[in-house]
């Protein structure tokens, strides 16, 4: 899939939570709920940090362009390391390492550690990336057509603007974790969600994913998992655009509508 596919589809399902979770009897705050969904969007984008042309490597200029050359050489290292008999030869990282279960677990892992270890600073990092990669994401037309730094700071304002909601009582930032000290624990759930849905999405297209990776399945170990063939579409496509986004679209607001008791 494309960057504003993969966000739109990582806003819906965090909306899509958000309602599971008010049906359960446990509705979430308002603001977990738009920060959630923002995360997830700008964290359905992180996998792509292997392809040095992907949304994400224009993000933050020279940094992530750095950043994708280096988690591309990782992947491909990490790729031939540990490729099964039956594992095709590759010239590069994209879709391995990053489009797996354990590397979403891993990045929404050290999201939380460092929220609840580094303090309000940490926490505003956090959202600053993720805003600025949903702005990316889902407003992609605006954001090409103005400046990065225009991008980055309505990312860093958002960032300190929601981090101070969420600081009220009441608002979520000890939501599920209510411990002391546990304070925006939950922030890596949406990142782990937003980075399973990007693995899910690209499933669908004709190259599969490799999600279940270190788990080998056969003679492969980075099985690339999809439904059948006849049922796959290539990125950019216009089942991509014209079907999946707008029943993304539809879904999200279904699933907001749901989550705050509208419906």
């Amino acid at each position: 899939m494309m960057g504003p596919a993969h966000s739109l589809s990582g806003a819906a399902a965090w909306l899509g939570v958000g309602a599971a979770a008010a049906a359960a009897g446990h509705t979430m705050p308002w603001p977990v709920l738009v920060v959630g969904a923002l995360i997830c969007a700008g964290a359905a984008l992180a996998p792509d940090l292997d392809h040095k042309s992907a949304t994400i490597s224009r993000a933050f200029g020279p940094i992530s362009k750095g950043v994708c050359e280096i988690v591309d050489k990782l992947s491909y290292a990490v790729y031939k390391a540990t490729k099964g008999a039956g594992d095709p030869r590759r010239t590069g990282g994209h879709r391995t390492l990053t489009h797996t279960w354990l590397w979403a677990v891993l990045m929404g892992g050290g999201a939380s550690l460092a929220a609840i270890t580094g303090g309000r600073w940490a926490v505003l990092a956090i959202l600053f990336v993720h805003l600025v990669l949903a702005v990316e994401g889902l407003l992609w037309r605006a954001a090409r057509m103005s400046s990065d730094v225009l991008v980055w700071m309505l990312g860093a304002t958002s960032a300190w603007i929601l981090a101070g909601v969420l600081d009220k009582p009441g608002h979520g930032s000890d939501w599920l974790f209510a411990e002391p000290g546990q304070e925006y624990l939950w922030l890596g759930l949406p990142i782990v969600l937003g980075s399973l849905v990007h693995c899910v999405g690209d499933a669908l297209t004709v190259s599969g994913c490799p999600i279940l990776w270190p788990i080998p399945l056969g003679r492969k170990r980075w099985y690339p998992l999809g439904p059948p063939k006849f049922m796959r579409f290539r990125a950019g496509s216009w089942v991509e655009i014209k079907v999946l986004m707008p029943a993304f679209m539809v879904l999200g607001g279904v699933g907001a509508a749901a989550a705050l008791n509208f419906i």
